[in-house]
């Protein structure tokens, strides 16, 4: 009997070591390290990149192992061909040029919601002399929008056809955001649709008047932006990007803090201290969510800027559905 209980002794002091070690070797496993330590990553609309640009000015980034290099976009550039043609690693742009690249066959990724409507953050406004006082009073109105196809169309048209107005009827001539006022003025267009600091900037200079609230009804908390790298670099680097993923949603954080984000885009643009005062901030995701853009897509796919509809979540990174 005693012998028997010294074998089961002896037996469970071997096994406890044994699980001893195994607990050792899981702890001292180290991940394995990022593909590389630096990323290009290529920004629009300073308000819409807020977070992003003060984490990369704080060293965030640096400081969590990833060095990011800003890039500027300029109004006029398409973010998905500087994406695609490899002058940037992960791009800004608006989620409607980013689904309809897609819907098209380019082969992209979404890697973090960049920006999301809140009331008065896009808009149609008209002069402070203007007849056109209600958005369901003309049959064919003229909208004066920075992009073809864009979100600053698939917005307006969606506030007008619940205003009455038939979206087919619509017309969308291309105008500069530092254009339109003058358009306005000299009758090019009836509307404009302006986005911040645009918009506000065009009301304490030029006294425009709000026409209609393009974060509304359809449109409301409507997903603005996002940051998305090709499939092809998602697939080689899976773990930089990951990484990215990670200390951009600690950078989005801090865009719930609508006083610092105000405090610091005097510095990220070309915005006064008026200006920046008085912006409509949406905000900012700390994920991105499939269902949320999935909205998006289909609004494109009713207004004819998709021929299919778009499944947002296979643009996602498996890891990242939630």
């Amino acid at each position: 009997m005693r012998s028997r209980v010294h074998v089961l002794f002896v037996l469970a002091v071997v096994l406890l070591l044994g699980s001893c070690s195994v607990f050792t070797e899981t702890t001292n496993t180290t991940a394995p390290a990022p593909e590389r330590d630096r990323l290009v990553v290529g920004v629009g609309n300073a308000v819409e990149t807020a977070p992003l640009r003060l984490a990369v000015a704080d060293g965030l980034f640096q400081r969590g192992g990833l060095s990011v290099e800003l890039v500027e976009l300029k109004e006029g550039d398409d973010p998905v061909s500087v994406l695609t043609n490899g002058e940037v690693d992960v791009v800004f742009a608006s989620n409607v040029a980013l689904f309809r690249a897609a819907g098209k066959g380019a082969k992209i990724r979404l890697h973090g919601e960049a920006y999301v409507a809140g009331t008065g953050s896009m808009a149609l406004v008209t002069l402070p002399d203007s007849a056109y006082t209600d958005p369901g009073q003309l049959e064919a109105p003229r909208i004066a929008v920075p992009s073809p196809n864009g979100l600053g169309s698939l917005t307006s048209r969606s506030v007008l056809e619940a205003a009455g107005v038939d979206p087919t009827k619509v017309t969308f001539p291309v105008i500069p955001f530092d254009g339109m006022v003058e358009a306005l003025r000299t009758g090019r267009v009836d509307a404009a649709w302006l986005t911040e600091p645009h918009l506000t900037a065009a009301q304490t200079e030029h006294g425009v008047r709000l026409l209609a609230d393009c974060a509304h009804g359809a449109t409301e908390s409507f997903p603005m932006s996002a940051y998305a790298a090709t499939e092809k670099f998602s697939s080689a680097n899976p773990r930089t990007l990951a990484l990215f993923r990670e200390l951009l949603a600690k950078a989005q954080q801090r865009g719930a803090d609508s006083g610092a984000v105000r405090g610091e885009l005097t510095h990220l643009g070309d915005i006064d201290d008026v200006t920046a005062s008085l912006v409509s901030l949406g905000s900012y995701p700390q994920v991105v969510h499939a269902e949320r853009l999935q909205r998006v897509a289909d609004l494109m796919h009713g207004a004819g800027l998709l021929s299919e509809r778009l499944d947002v979540a296979s643009l996602v990174p498996k890891g990242e559905l939630p």
